[in-house]
């Protein structure tokens, strides 16, 4: 399999576990982009632009990212309370009053972040369109009844997140986080990250798809454990109500719904785009742009939640906004802070490093926290540290 793009000197194992990914591990198109204090020294990309298409993907191509849209959008709250804009500790019903209906005045705004809010489940899902529009959704989530005391236990706001986070940007800022993420964001770094992709990009990006997993490669896991799967079929479960949030399931190559702004679900970025925005996190980029202040990026990765995930099942980590290193989301080390987006992409930053890192892909796993190709990745990036 031949990629394209350039390593820095050292950095070759990473090539060739790209390489692999194709070879062995399916990946149909996908691209990699490492930073390392603030300089990029990996940029690849291979295979087709599309996961059931023909032509090449090319640099620049950009890709949704699911989940990893989360640790984007919570660099907006957490730069609005490096501002002086917003105090994490503030009860949300004081910046939202009709957010304390059915018990859920005591909610804190780092509790949204760290998954602790109690309503990762809607008891009426929305349609898509519903989804899309930020006044509905906010109603929706300012009703729902929390499923455990807010702040008592944690549990993945898989949906849900993008209605909580959303309206209190909006009820702060008077933007919609997209517009924020561009404004403040990705304008100053000239990363390539959307949420809610304008109309003059959707030429940039490929199509999406479920893509089938080896049993097994070198010790990587390919299919998720059993308790998650059950998790996952259990319609009254609440993994399937909070992945079933937004319902029927959205098509993800809908030009219509890549152009909403779901906090949650929806960015689109290329693995420069991501892996940029992390650098920025942790030190200046290019010399340049710094987005987090080292008091902010210590606040980031201090442990809000961990141990057993009421949604996720498996035991989880939780920063603000961002999953930690371990078992359920292996990164690089324990300094290390970022989100997978479910079944593909990767991106995370290493303030121990400086190592910032963005992989996307075309092709869905089952996998929800830890994909084998992008752990391939990480395998080989800690190799070339370590050695």
């Amino acid at each position: 399999m031949d990629v394209n793009g350039a390593v820095a000197e050292g950095f070759e194992p990473v090539r060739e576990a790209f390489v692999r990914n194709f070879e062995v591990l399916g990946d149909r198109g996908a691209a990699v982009t490492v930073y390392r204090d603030g300089r990029k020294v990996v940029d690849l990309w291979g295979g087709t632009k599309d996961v059931d298409g023909t032509a090449p993907w090319e640099h620049g191509t950009a890709q949704i990212v699911r989940s990893a849209t989360k640790g984007v959008a919570a660099a907006v709250v957490l730069m609005l309370r490096q501002r002086g804009e917003l105090d994490l500790d503030a009860p949300v019903g004081e910046l939202w009053p009709e957010y304390k209906a059915a018990g859920k005045e005591r909610t804190l705004v780092r509790h949204l972040l760290a998954h602790r809010a109690g309503v990762p489940v809607l008891d009426r899902p929305l349609t898509v369109a519903e989804a899309a529009d930020p006044d509905l959704g906010a109603a929706a989530v300012a009703a729902q009844a929390p499923v455990w005391e807010p702040g008592s236990a944690h549990g993945y706001h898989a949906q849900t997140y993008s209605w909580l986070v959303g309206e209190v940007v909006r009820r702060v800022t008077g933007r919609s986080v997209g517009q924020w993420i561009a404004d403040e964001i990705a304008g100053p770094l000239g990363a390539d990250v959307w949420l809610g992709l304008p109309e003059g990009e959707t030429g940039r990006v490929g199509r999406v798809g479920k893509v089938e997993a080896p049993e097994a490669a070198n010790g990587l896991r390919t299919r998720p454990k059993r308790a998650v799967a059950d998790a996952y079929a259990d319609r009254d479960s609440l993994t399937r109500r909070a992945f079933g949030a937004i319902s029927p399931t959205p098509d993800e190559n809908d030009p219509v719904y890549q152009a909403a702004a779901l906090p949650a679900s929806n960015g689109i970025a290329t693995a420069d785009g991501l892996a940029r925005f992390y650098a920025s996190l942790i030190g200046e980029v290019d010399g340049g742009t710094r987005l987090f202040t080292p008091e902010t990026m210590e606040l980031a990765r201090a442990e809000q939640s961990a141990g057993p995930d009421r949604v996720l099942v498996i035991g989880t980590r939780f920063g603000l906004g961002y999953m930690l290193h371990g078992s359920a989301s292996p990164l690089l080390s324990d300094a290390s802070f970022g989100h997978p987006g479910r079944g593909g992409a990767l991106g995370f930053a290493d303030p121990e490093s400086g190592i910032a890192f963005g992989y996307v892909t075309n092709g869905f796993r089952k996998s929800v926290t830890a994909d084998p190709r992008a752990q391939a990745l990480v395998r080989a990036l800690r190799g070339v540290l370590e050695a």
